[in-house]
């Protein structure tokens, strides 16, 4: 069964599939021998102004015990599926379209394995059912605002991973606006470059759906920071150097529209997690 209703160009479990990454491991578990299969899924999401692509749309783990015990489990990592997005907003339009979606699929993996799904355990952004996620709005999400009370300081604690420790960072806070370059690769927004404009502080947002590319962006972009920096930068002259100078494969390539102007970090946070 594939899931192309949903975006993915392969069947998730394909480990031949160019559109998803697999992990094996096996050991010997009490006697038995433990397969688990584990597919990252890009995938599409619907929006009333267009579609929208994320690369890491679903997980898919299977385990295989001793050649005879069949678990799969599916992930997803957007809220397109929810009453209520991730900011605590109702959102019925992206819900009408895209939930009938992840029902269908769950409908085609029940019939392939023989039985229904048994949903896993409200946490702090859904609550799953058989038919995908709950419906929320009566009695209100766990969070008002878990993208914002959960996501940032896991993406921060993703990008710090990349990069060794440093004294040479900018403020990474901004109290008003801030002006910002697009960095691409492809035809893919991977993330933003960005400095307060009264220059007190400056840093980079990855984009969410751009995966771990974004991630290995942004270690490239906040090195050249911390160059910039020690070389006596302010924050906004280091942003126009960002835009002149070459920069490594891994960090892609400044957009040439720019630099772009939001009225608030958290502002371009949100464009940065939405979209």
């Amino acid at each position: 069964m594939e899931l192309s209703g949903l975006g993915l160009g392969a069947p998730p479990w394909a480990p031949a599939s160019p559109f998803a990454r697999a992990v094996r491991e096996a050991d010997a578990l009490e006697g038995d021998l433990v397969v688990v299969i584990r597919l990252e899924c890009p995938g599409k999401w619907l929006e009333p102004g267009g579609t929208h692509r994320a690369e890491r749309l679903f997980v898919v783990q299977v385990e295989v015990w001793g050649g005879t015990l069949l678990v799969t489990m599916l992930e997803t990592y957007s809220d397109a599926w929810l009453t209520v997005d991730t900011r605590g907003r109702e959102q019925p339009e992206v819900h009408a379209l895209n939930a009938p979606r992840l029902a269908a699929a769950l409908d085609g993996i029940s019939a392939l394995l023989g039985g229904p799904p048994e949903p896993g355990e409200e946490n702090r952004y859904a609550a799953p059912s058989t038919t995908g996620f709950r419906d929320v709005r009566a009695e209100g999400p766990a969070y008002d605002d878990a993208w914002g009370t959960f996501e940032t300081l896991d993406r921060t604690r993703l990008l710090d991973s990349r990069l060794p420790e440093s004294e040479d960072d900018y403020e990474q806070t901004a109290a008003g606006p801030v002006r910002y370059l697009t960095v691409r690769r492809d035809d893919r927004t991977l993330g933003f470059v960005w400095a307060a404009t009264d220059d007190s502080a400056a840093g980079y947002v990855p984009r969410t759906a751009a995966g771990d590319e974004a991630f290995d962006a942004g270690a490239a972009w906040l090195t050249a920071l911390r160059e910039a920096r020690r070389s006596g930068l302010t924050p906004l002259a280091a942003l126009r150097d960002a835009g002149l100078r070459p920069a490594p494969p891994e960090a892609g390539v400044i957009a040439r529209e720019g630099p772009l102007e939001a009225p608030s970090l958290e502002a371009l946070e949100e464009l940065s997690g939405r979209y």
